[in-house]
């Protein structure tokens, strides 16, 4: 399957978090409901709203369009074969609930992708995920690494590399970059800046600009330098630079 790797801007009035294109017709949401019973204990509830389902496990909420024209719209720009999509929305979080209710969309596009053996694009991380990428994510509980990523982009400055993640947004938080002097081992950098992802989702906000934070666990502490918006794969998002010492 060609991919373009590319970001549609997408609806001000839907905003996706995964568009999942089909391979088989649009499953029901019967058989989604089904689906999701078996693999994480139900009961799975669904309602109706135009056309979106409002989606309820327990206390976690979450919007699904099975099918719909927007949906149609994101495969087309995205260059797949799929005929059909579908999309899980983003979901408003708060600081309490974000991490349950951003693996709950994550659950329900691992659902659609694997029901109807298709791909799943995840917006904000610009990762593209086939029914054997979700086998390797079983979801079973939360896990950073599912909805982070942390990589190293070409840098405006050659003199300098970009290490950034993207993912956090998801969560109501700004992502995070830092700037290295070019020719370094990039590995540590990678390492570090996956922990001090981490531990701002356990703490559940971005720090202030020209604030110091310490975060005994990883032994060092992190100086937020300023903040600016940037779009390394097409869309914009918030960032934070900081630095460690």
């Amino acid at each position: 399957m060609k991919i373009r790797k590319k970001s549609p801007k997408p609806s001000g009035s839907e905003r996706p978090c995964y568009v999942i294109g089909y391979s088989s017709p649009a499953p029901s949401a019967a058989e989604l409901q089904m689906w999701f019973d078996l693999e994480y204990g139900g009961p799975l509830k669904l309602k109706e709203s135009g056309e979106t389902l409002v989606a309820t496990h327990g206390p976690w909420n979450g919007q699904v369009q099975l099918a719909s024209s927007q949906a149609d719209a994101w495969s087309k720009r995205l260059d797949w074969r799929h005929t059909n999509a579908g999309m899980v929305l983003r979901p408003s979080v708060t600081p309490q609930q974000a991490c349950d209710l951003v693996l709950f969309a994550a659950r329900l596009a691992r659902g659609l992708t694997l029901l109807t053996q298709g791909t799943a694009y995840d917006i904000v991380t610009h990762t593209y995920l086939n029914p054997s990428d979700w086998t390797d994510r079983p979801l079973d509980r939360f896990r950073t690494a599912d909805h982070v990523t942390v990589s190293q982009t070409d840098s405006p400055d050659p003199q300098t590399d970009w290490f950034h993640t993207l993912g956090l947004s998801k969560f109501g938080l700004d992502e995070l970059e830092v700037f290295r002097p070019a020719g370094l081992p990039d590995r540590p950098t990678l390492e570090t800046l996956t922990a001090i992802a981490d531990e701002m989702l356990r703490i559940g906000r971005s720090p202030n600009i020209g604030t110091t934070v310490p975060l005994p666990v990883l032994g060092l502490s992190i100086m937020v330098k300023r903040h600016r918006t940037a779009a390394p794969t097409g869309l914009s998002l918030p960032f934070r630079e900081i630095s460690w010492q």
